[in-house]
Parts: structure tokens; C-alpha cells; sequence
């Protein structure tokens, strides 16, 4: 029979079979994160509408064309379609940015933005980002780049490049804006209709469009690095030189923009040639008047996202490690209703103890509840019976070995069991070849 309703275009569903590949990236990113200082912070999924036309721009794509806004009575609201704008909002309206400088927040959450459907671009997404606000130096901007790059080298993905941009200030984009101006108004009535309207408010959106013609026409559009003033050319030498200070590897990409308003100064990418089109896997920069202009004073900040679904492709790609998923400890294969309510006790008790530990529910035969417990990876199980029962005692089988141990099926069965399990399993954390069997390819799932 055909399904009635499916889930909606543009999303996907996470089985519990790939649930542990979500939580390695999420995993790495926490841990990484709150060893440079940061703390995780959660905010609405959704927020009123002007939050994001203030802070990510009206003339962006993101605004113009991709926001999932609702109207309730009066008041629109909008699905976020990025990290930042809902985070610094909360700083703000918490009184965060009141306390010592700089705050250091990260974040794992949902994203949403009406796109076409692609790999590694979808209209629901998931994100690791972070924000950091107090410090106007390049150091900061540094100290983010390489929390990133560290997050992706103990993710062990290869082949990411780093490429970094200043958009400048204010000051000098109004310089830079005229010379868009007046290159672009010469084919002007080539440019599709959004990026004429943007022309006269903001020409650098042009350079973010996504339309092939007007992205051939502002291939040989004037730089932004070439209009910086001293203030900002100064910042993007002091973050080269604390760049090449860490060894980490980058290239100037002049083109980089961003495709949202509130940056300013450093803009960064780590790019991927090996999931297509869409191999942005990590992007952020400085935004000194974000802050301002939600209505706070003028704290210079910054920060990336990091797109959960695209480093699995590119983890998939490449075969990287994933911690493994927790499997079942103790299966109890039961015959009769008196071995049910005694796996049933001794798996409560298992469980209290932090052990995993499963029953037969669905009345199967012995054999088939064998067949299942090796099916479910049960590092041991132990068959109950009458017999068993009435000895007070079982045999304990090792899955992988098949050594059978006696055990007392008594108020000590959980510390037994413990002791088998230390000796059994945990003295042979290591392989043949030094890998902890905590972490596998995907091909050896």
C-alpha cells in the first residue's frame, strides 16, 4: 500500500542505524568547542520576522527568496534560516554581553530555507556554529579558524581547503559599492530582475547571486580587497600573519563574499571539492555591527555555522570513523513465563547499572530469539529456563568467542556479570591494528 503522507521535500529522516554518525560530528564539535572556552546556548526555532530583514538583509537571497514566514494574529514570524541573528539576539535580551568579554556561545540546531533540493543542500538543515563577541582583534578571528580546522581534523576529513576574504568596513564598501555601480550599469539590463533592484541598494549581493548569467557578468567585477582601508587591510595582515603563526593553511579568495549583509572585515570557507556543487562545508566571519544594530552597543563579534549534512557526505566520501553505536550488552533468550519475569528483573537492574540489556517481547522460539540476539550485536546472552531457574545458575555466552561462563542467577547477578564484562571485553579494547573498537569505518558497519 502506498504511503498516505510522505515527509515534506527538501527533508530527511534520521534512522536510529545512522544516528551515531550525527552524534561523532556533534560529539567532536562539543567537546572542541568547550575546550576553547564556549558554552552551549539554545534558542527558538522560529523569530519574529524583522530580527532576520535587520540583521541578514533584505536584499539577500535568504530574505528575498528562501525565509518560511507565518503570520499569527499580528505578529510574522519566521523559521530561522541561519545560526547568528536568533543567538545574538539572546546574548542581547539575556544581558550576556553585560557580563566579562568576550562571550564565547556555541550551538547545534535546525535551519530552514526554501531551496531547490539538492546533495548537501536541503530546505531543512542542521548546524554546529558559534559565536564569539567582545574582541575587535584578528587573534579572535584566528582563534575561531583554527577551533574550525580542529573540529575537522578530529573529524579526520581530508582534502578542505581554507580560503579567507576581507569585505571590509563601512567605510570602505561605500568606496567599493561605487565601483560595482558603475561596472555593473553597463550591463545592467542583462542582470536578472532581483539584481537590478539590488544595483542601487546593494551591489555586493550582486556577487552572490545564484543565477549562471549574472554570476558570468560579475566574474570580472572589481575586488573588495583592493578597496580595504588601512583599518581593515591591517586586520587581514595581523590574521595572515597569526594564521601562518598556527600552520594552518589557507589561500586568499578575493570573490568570497558571503551570502549575509552583517559581515564585515574576515570572511572564511572550508571548501571541499569531493560532494559537488554545494562543497562549502564550513563559513563564518566578523560582524562588528550586528550587535549595534539589534539594538545593543557597539560590540565587535564573529563566528561560523557548520553544515552538519554536508560533512557526513563528505565523511561518507572519504570512509572516515564514527563512534560506534551502543549495542546490547546482555541479551536474556528466555523460555517460559517464569524466565520472562526474571529477565525482566535482572534487565531492570542491568539497566540501573548502565548496561544495556534486552528481553524477548515477541514470544519467538529459542532459536530465533539466538538468531536475533546476533543479529542485534548482543555482546553475550544467556539462556533462562526452568532448569535454570531452579539451579539458581545459567551460562553466560561470549557472542564473539562463544566461551560460555557460569553465572548466579542471584542479587549479585549484575556485579558478576560486571566482572565477566571488564575481563571479556574491555581488556580487548584494541584490534589487530591499534583502532579502538569504539570507532569503525563505514565499511566495517
Amino acid at each position: 500500500m502506498a504511503l498516505n503522507i510522505k515527509r515534506p521535500n527538501g527533508t530527511e529522516d534520521v534512522l536510529p542505524r545512522d544516528a551515531h554518525k550525527w552524534h561523532t560530528i556533534e560529539k567532536i564539535a562539543r567537546e572542541t568547542a568547550e575546550s576553547y572556552g564556549f558554552g552551549e546556548i539554545r534558542v527558538p526555532t522560529f523569530e519574529n520576522t524583522d530580527l532576520f530583514l535587520r540583521s541578514v538583509g533584505e536584499t539577500t537571497d535568504v530574505v528575498q527568496k528562501e525565509m518560511y514566514t507565518v503570520m499569527a494574529k499580528e505578529t510574522k514570524f519566521t523559521l530561522r534560516p541561519e545560526g547568528t541573528a536568533g543567538t545574538i539576539r539572546a546574548m542581547l535580551q539575556n544581558g550576556l554581553l553585560n557580563e566579562a568579554l568576550p562571550q564565547r556561545v556555541y550551538y547545534i540546531l535546525s535551519c530552514f530555507r526554501h531551496e531547490r533540493p539538492q546533495a548537501g543542500r536541503l530546505r531543512e538543515f542542521h548546524q554546529f556554529g558559534l559565536e564569539m563577541a567582545g574582541s575587535q582583534s584578528a587573534a579572535a578571528d584566528a582563534e575561531v579558524i583554527s577551533l574550525a580546522k580542529t573540529i575537522l581534523d578530529r573529524l579526520e576529513i581530508k582534502n578542505i581547503k581554507l580560503f579567507i576574504n576581507s569585505i571590509g568596513c563601512p567605510a570602505c564598501r561605500s568606496e567599493y559599492h561605487k565601483a560595482l555601480r558603475a561596472y555593473f550599469e553597463n550591463r545592467k539590463d542583462e542582470l536578472c530582475d532581483t539584481c537590478r533592484e539590488r544595483l542601487d541598494k546593494n551591489p555586493m549581493r550582486i556577487l552572490d547571486c545564484k543565477s549562471p548569467i549574472c554570476q558570468d557578468i560579475a566574474k570580472d567585477a572589481p575586488l573588495i580587497i583592493d578597496y580595504l582601508c588601512e583599518d581593515c587591510s591591517s586586520h587581514f595582515e595581523n590574521l595572515k600573519k597569526y594564521l601562518g603563526n598556527l600552520k594552518i593553511d589557507y589561500e586568499v579568495n578575493p570573490k568570497i563574499v558571503r551570502g549575509l549583509d552583517y559581515y564585515t572585515k574576515t570572511v572564511f570557507e572550508f571548501v571541499t571539492t569531493e560532494i559537488g556543487a554545494q562543497g562549502t562545508v564550513c563559513g563564518g566571519g566578523r560582524y562588528d555591527g550586528l550587535i549595534e544594530q539589534l539594538g545593543g552597543q557597539h560590540i565587535p563579534a564573529l563566528g561560523f555555522g557548520m553544515g552538519i549534512e554536508r560533512l557526513l557526505l563528505v565523511m561518507e566520501k572519504q570512509n572516515c570513523l564514527y563512534l560506534a553505536p551502543k549495542k546490547c550488552d546482555l541479551y536474556f533468550a528466555t523460555m517460559g513465563d517464569a524466565a520472562l519475569e526474571t529477565a525482566m528483573a535482572l534487565a531492570h537492574d542491568m539497566r540501573e547499572f548502565g548496561f544495556f540489556a534486552e528481553f524477548d517481547l515477541m514470544n519467538r522460539g529459542l532459536k530465533a530469539q539466538m538468531k536475533y540476539a546476533n543479529k542485534i550485536g548482543a555482546a553475550f546472552t544467556i539462556v533462562l529456563g526452568d532448569n535454570e531457574l531452579s539451579e539458581g545458575k545459567a551460562k553466560l555466552k561470549d557472542m564473539k568467542s562463544g566461551e560460555e561462563t557460569p553465572i548466579a542467577i542471584d542479587e549479585k547477578f549484575v556485579l558478576n556479570f560486571e566482572n565477566i564484562y571488564m575481563n571479556n571485553v574491555l581488556n580487548t579494547v584494541e584490534d589487530e591494528t591499534g583502532n579502538s573498537l569504539f570507532a569503525f569505518t563505514e565499511g566495517d558497519n
